[in-house]
């Protein structure tokens, strides 16, 4: 009875997670559905007071339905959505990590050169490019969340991969308002995005994932260059669409935002090392914008930074298929 008790308990306290895959094909079409599903129990042991927050609770955390195609004339398309997130945002985008529906694009080989088109993650940041099914953690970190920078948008990219895919590299043009250009509305300034990554590996090709699921027997490095650039100028009296700014007013601005990162990948006979750092130079059209918290333009220049630092670790277990893992995350949101 204690021996099954235990087992509840540990189960409970721990996420649940199940996928599963099917292949269908033609002599003209092949599709690939898929699904992901995981859930959760939360005990909340610290007192809220008078709130349904101090209650512990089962919940849903993936609910993913995954649909792959292409033709015979080398047409392919993707479609991924999760009804759990679909459900809690109800049609108004509440969280950018998570916004319901993730993919849903075409895309067409041409040589060496894959162009895609539609609503799709943007090449910007290993935090964010990682699936989540492939983390060790249930939440990103705090600067590749969605409201800093978009994780996702509409627009057109093209990506390449140089010597055995040990080279990368990603361009593209976005709406840059992000997911909220399922909405059909674009900020009155109507300026794109512009974002590139450059991702290098060696010796052999560094996939998105933490793991070292395989224990692999030589060191692998992976570094990623990424930057991203957009000049807004609204007009007098407009202002951007609801829920684009993110929760700190910081994800888009009336005036110009560069930004850049590089992250750093090893793997090693199942230790990994994920590192990660973060820079946003912004810099407001309006000297006297409440972004620049009241000081002068004799002090801030017309600009504020944002940067952040992200070290992860891990270790897979490959006997007992159990890993472990550890982040650090040091977020400086305004300069």
């Amino acid at each position: 009875m204690n021996r099954s008790l235990s087992l509840i308990f540990f189960i409970m306290l721990s996420g649940l997670f199940s996928s599963a895959q099917i292949t269908l094909g033609t002599k003209d079409h092949v599709i690939e559905l898929s699904g992901q599903l995981s859930t959760f129990y939360n005990y909340r042991f610290q007192e809220v007071g008078n709130s349904t927050l101090d209650h512990n609770r089962f919940d849903l955390r993936d609910a993913i339905v995954q649909v792959e195609g292409r033709t015979r004339s080398a047409f392919g398309y993707e479609l991924q959505m999760d009804f759990a997130d679909l459900m809690q945002n109800q049609g108004v985008i509440t969280d950018f990590e998570n916004p319901g529906l993730m993919d849903a694009f075409i895309f067409k080989q041409f040589h060496n050169v894959e162009i895609k088109a539609g609503y799709m993650k943007v090449p910007y940041s290993w935090q964010s490019l990682v699936p989540f099914f492939r983390s060790p953690f249930w939440q990103r970190a705090e600067i590749s969340r969605g409201d800093f920078f978009s994780r996702r948008d509409v627009g057109v990219l093209l990506h390449t991969e140089l010597l055995h895919k040990l080279i990368e590299i990603d361009a593209g043009v976005f709406n840059g308002t992000g997911e909220a250009s399922l909405r059909g509305r674009n900020d009155a300034s109507g300026a794109p995005e512009f974002i590139g990554r450059a991702f290098l590996s060696w010796p052999a090709r560094y996939r998105y994932q933490y793991f070292d699921l395989v224990h692999v027997p030589v060191p692998v490095l992976g570094l990623g260059l990424n930057g991203r650039y957009t000049r807004r100028d609204l007009p007098a009296g407009e202002a951007f669409p609801p829920g684009t700014n993110g929760a700190f007013g910081l994800r888009m601005i009336d005036g110009t935002k560069a930004s850049s990162s590089v992250d750093f990948n090893f793997q090693f006979r199942g230790f990994s090392l994920n590192a990660e750092i973060h820079r946003i130079v912004s810099s407001p059209f309006d000297t006297s914008s409440f972004l620049f918290r009241g000081t002068p333009f004799s002090f801030n220049q017309g600009y504020f930074t944002t940067g952040a630092l992200v070290l992860q670790t891990q270790y897979y277990f490959r006997k007992i298929k159990t890993g472990v893992a550890a982040r650090f995350e040091d977020l400086n949101m305004h300069d």
